[in-house]
C-alpha cells in the first residue's frame, strides 16, 4: 500500500503524501468532504493536495447521485495541453526574448489595459476568424444555458476564447530529455466557467438552505440527481469543459505558429495531450456507477497520457497512467502550492525569484512573485509520492515561460 490511510467519521481518506506536506487546513477539508452522506467508498488525496474553497485542490471525490459544485470549482475544465514538435534545442535562438514577446503578442494574457477591467479588451480589434469560427461551434449550447439561466449571459464568453488568463496559468516552451522542443500551456474556461461555477454554487446553497447548517462547510452544498438544477448544472459543466479544451487548442495553434515563424517551420510530433484537471465525469469504480469529481487531479487510467507540471523553475512531466483503482485512476495535476500567494509575496524578493528562474526566459518582476518556484511543493517529491499512479514518459524543462 503506497498511500496513507486516514480514518474519519465518514468514509476513509487514501492520501498519497509520503515525503510531502499535508497542511492541517487541507486535512480538515478532506475530513469534511468524507463526512458527507453522498460520498462513496473513500476520498483520494493526491500528493499536491492543498487548501481550496470547500474541497481541497488535489482531491478526487466519488459521489452517489449528487455533485458538489464547489468541489468542481469555478475554473471548470481547467487543464493542460502539451505538443511535441519536430524542433530541437539546436534550432532555438541563443536569446529567447523575441520568442517570448511574440507569444505574448499572439495570445492575450493577464489583465487588459482597458480601464483595468479583467480581459474585457482581449480581442478589442475584433475577433480573429479562427476564434469566431470556434465560438460558432460552441454558441448554441451556451445560448440554451442562458435561455434557462439569464444571469449566465452577463459577462465575457467569446471575448475570452483563445486567451490565457492570470494566476498560475502559463504558456511554456520546453525541452525534453532528448532536447526535443515541446509547447505546453495551462488554462481553462476563463470568465464564463467562473460565472457558471459561482452561479451554481449559490444555487446549491439555496436549494439546501434548510439542511445547509448540518454541513461541515456551506461550500460543500450539493445538487442531488433529479433535483431542480442538477441536469442544468451537468449540461453547463459539460459545455464549460468543451469550451476549456477548445480554448487550449486555439492557444496552442497560436504558439506553434509563433515557433514556426520565429524559429523554423515545424511539424507536430508523436505526442499531443489535452487533459482536464478540474472536472466531473460519470465513471464506474468499486462496482458502482458514480460521479467522479477531480479537483486539481488528472485522470490516469491504464495507458492514459497526462501532464504534471512543476513551477516556473522546475521540471514538468508527460506521464502514462497505471490505472490504480485506489486513486480512482487519478494522479496529481502539478506540484501544488506550499504557501498562499500573500505568503509568497511577503517571503520572497524579486532577487529570489530571478535566482530561482535563472536561465529561463520569463518575467522576473514583483507581479509574479506569488508564482515563484519556492511557493510550490518540490515536484520531485510529488512525483516520488505517486510512483504507483503513473510512470514518466518524458521529462521537460522550460526555457520560455509566459505568465499572465
Amino acid at each position: 500500500m503506497e498511500y496513507d490511510l486516514i480514518e474519519t467519521d465518514g468514509v476513509p481518506i487514501r492520501a498519497w503524501v509520503h515525503g510531502v506536506q499535508l497542511e492541517a487546513a487541507a486535512r480538515r477539508q478532506l475530513e469534511n468532504v468524507a463526512k458527507l452522506p453522498i460520498v462513496f467508498h473513500h476520498v483520494a488525496a493526491m500528493p499536491d493536495v492543498h487548501w481550496g474553497i470547500g474541497a481541497t485542490v488535489g482531491s478526487v471525490i466519488a459521489t452517489d447521485g449528487a455533485i458538489i459544485p464547489a468541489a468542481v470549482g469555478v475554473d471548470i475544465g481547467c487543464g493542460m495541453m502539451a505538443v511535441e514538435t519536430s524542433l530541437t534545442a539546436s534550432d532555438l535562438p541563443d536569446n529567447l526574448h523575441g520568442v517570448r514577446t511574440a507569444i505574448e503578442a499572439a495570445v492575450p494574457h493577464g489583465r487588459s489595459d482597458n480601464g483595468g477591467k479583467f480581459d474585457r479588451g482581449a480581442w478589442r480589434r475584433g475577433l480573429p476568424p479562427r476564434i469566431a469560427e470556434a465560438w460558432t461551434a460552441h454558441a448554441a449550447g451556451y445560448d440554451e444555458l442562458v435561455e434557462r439561466h439569464p444571469k449566465l449571459g452577463r459577462g465575457n464568453d467569446v471575448n475570452h476564447l483563445g486567451t490565457l488568463g492570470t494566476g498560475n496559468h502559463f504558456i511554456e516552451v520546453c525541452l525534453d530529455e532528448r532536447d526535443r522542443v515541446w509547447a505546453m500551456l495551462h488554462s481553462g474556461s476563463r470568465g464564463v466557467g467562473n460565472r457558471i461555477g459561482t452561479y451554481f454554487i449559490e444555487l446549491a446553497k439555496r436549494d439546501m438552505r434548510r439542511a445547509i447548517k448540518q454541513l461541515p462547510d456551506q461550500d460543500l452544498a450539493y445538487l442531488r440527481e433529479g433535483s431542480e438544477h442538477f441536469d442544468d448544472y451537468v449540461a453547463a459543466v459539460e459545455w464549460a469543459q468543451a469550451y476549456a479544451a477548445a480554448n487550449r487548442r486555439l492557444m496552442m495553434d497560436a504558439v506553434l505558429a509563433v515557433l514556426g515563424e520565429h524559429v523554423r517551420p515545424l511539424t507536430r510530433g508523436e505526442h499531443a495531450v489535452n487533459c482536464h484537471h478540474n472536472y466531473v465525469a460519470r465513471e464506474r469504480h468499486f462496482g458502482k456507477d458514480v460521479l467522479i469529481t477531480r479537483k486539481g487531479a488528472v485522470r490516469a487510467r491504464l495507458g492514459d497520457l497526462g501532464i504534471i507540471p512543476g513551477s516556473m523553475g522546475a521540471r514538468s512531466f508527460i506521464v502514462r497512467g497505471k490505472g490504480n483503482p485506489d486513486s480512482y485512476c487519478s494522479c496529481s495535476h502539478g506540484a501544488g502550492r506550499a504557501m498562499s500567494r500573500n505568503d509568497a509575496k511577503r517571503r520572497f524578493s524579486v532577487a529570489d525569484h530571478a535566482a530561482a528562474t535563472a536561465g529561463i526566459e520569463c518575467r522576473k518582476d514583483a507581479e509574479v512573485i506569488d508564482e515563484t518556484p519556492a511557493a510550490y511543493k518540490p515536484i520531485d517529491a510529488v512525483m516520488a509520492a505517486q510512483a504507483d499512479l503513473v510512470e514518466i514518459v518524458h521529462t521537460l524543462r522550460q526555457v520560455v515561460c509566459v505568465k499572465g
